[in-house]
């Protein structure tokens, strides 16, 4: 009896905690991004990472967990997560775009990651960051760790 009493406690209190209460399922993909623009337009946020990017991992453990970070993310952007080495295709605005290189590199780089990447003479280096308007229009990009403060900072450059 004990037992379950405890187990009660247990679970009342976890249940009341603020933290649990954290939205934090907010990333779309590409095809989910493209539907919610159609219906309702806002700002985009534009996560590119890769799985051996050591500064990408630290951001989605420490930063993206943070509540202001949250709270920007899922009232006022559609924000994506993109791995940028991921193999298959992406529908978006009509077009299929591919990782073209993944026969001919040995971090195969996805088109979409290179087109917002923006830079054609310098290698993409994650974590890549881009703030597009709700018309789709560059506002911002950044492709350094940027700790919380850092973050919410970038995101309140859009108005």
């Amino acid at each position: 009896m004990k037992t379950i009493t405890a187990i009660v406690i247990i679970l009342f209190l976890s249940w009341n905690c603020p933290a649990q209460g954290l939205k934090t399922d907010f990333w779309l993909t590409f095809e989910q991004l493209e539907d919610s623009l159609r219906v309702n337009p806002k700002p985009v946020f534009l996560y590119f990472h890769t799985d051996w990017c050591t500064y990408c991992r630290k951001m989605e453990a420490e930063v993206f967990i943070k509540p202001a970070v949250v709270q920007h993310l899922s009232k006022r952007f559609y924000a994506v997560k993109f791995d940028a080495e991921y193999a298959g295709d992406v529908v978006f605005d009509g077009r299929v775009f591919s990782n073209r290189q993944l026969k001919t590199s040995r971090n195969p780089m996805h088109d979409l990651a290179l087109l917002f990447n923006g830079q054609k003479n310098n290698p993409f280096a994650p974590p890549l960051m881009v703030l597009l308007d709700q018309d789709f229009v560059l506002i911002k990009r950044v492709n350094q760790y940027q700790d919380s403060q850092k973050l919410v900072d970038f995101l309140e450059s859009i108005q």
